[in-house]
């Protein structure tokens, strides 16, 4: 049996949500990887890569997890997503609880990686707010970012995939709110991705605003396209 049959063999015997759960991990895996990588190798670096990079990598990674996994688990990779398709009522309670697990685990995974492979550097790429600003401006700003990627992820799902080109629009949002926002709240817009390399770092300080504004922006969107696509 070759190996690609004795992968599509155990492939085949796993439930649906097995798959899904899987296709979560190892997305999460993915995009925490890229999108905290990028922080720590430019702290390496002394900085020379800059914002541009740090907000290019998780878009490649967003991308490159749409379209490996979008139709297998719809390509959440983020708590805060995961709840706005239980509002849009695209998946139910119980398959909320799988996918927090599942985005938990492969973030854990990531900063381990990360810690291990990358560095230690940069609180292993944790979100930093700009205390610089006001708090209700930072707070804002991370609802805003989280809106526009819950905003452009169902603009995706209720256009059936957008023509192809899901994968880099939904990942295209993600760069551009790190590029634009990230100076003043972190842009982290994935509670997950937040605080795996702050717990495994130690630096909590901040979890509080990504375990808040995050919901807030996806909550709010989804509520609005549940009420017009009803």
């Amino acid at each position: 049996m070759s190996k690609e049959s004795a992968f599509e063999s155990v492939a085949g015997k796993l439930s649906v949500n097995q798959k899904r759960f899987i296709a979560e991990v190892i997305g999460t895996f993915i995009v925490v990887v890229l999108a905290t990588g990028s922080v720590v190798i430019d702290e390496n670096l002394g900085g020379v890569l800059g914002l541009p990079f740090i907000a290019f990598a998780p878009f490649v990674g967003v991308a490159m997890g749409v379209y490996l996994f979008g139709k297998i688990s719809m390509a959440h990779f983020n708590p805060a997503v995961s709840l706005g398709f239980l509002i849009t009522r695209h998946i139910t309670k119980k398959l909320f609880v799988l996918y927090l697990i599942a985005e938990l685990v492969g973030a854990f995974l990531a900063s381990l990686f990360v810690s291990i492979v990358i560095g230690k550097e940069a609180n292993l790429g944790a979100n930093t707010p700009n205390y610089s600003y006001p708090l209700p401006l930072i707070f804002g700003i991370e609802v805003l970012a989280s809106a526009l990627l819950m905003a452009v992820i169902l603009t995706v799902v209720y256009t059936k995939g957008l023509k192809g080109f899901g994968g880099i629009a939904i990942g295209g949002i993600v760069g551009l709110d790190i590029l634009f926002l990230a100076l003043i709240s972190g842009a982290s817009m994935n509670p997950a991705r937040s605080l795996a390399p702050a717990l495994l770092s130690g630096v909590l300080t901040d979890i509080w605003l990504y375990w808040t504004a995050t919901f807030v922006g996806t909550s709010v969107i989804a509520l609005i396209y549940r009420k017009r696509f009803e």
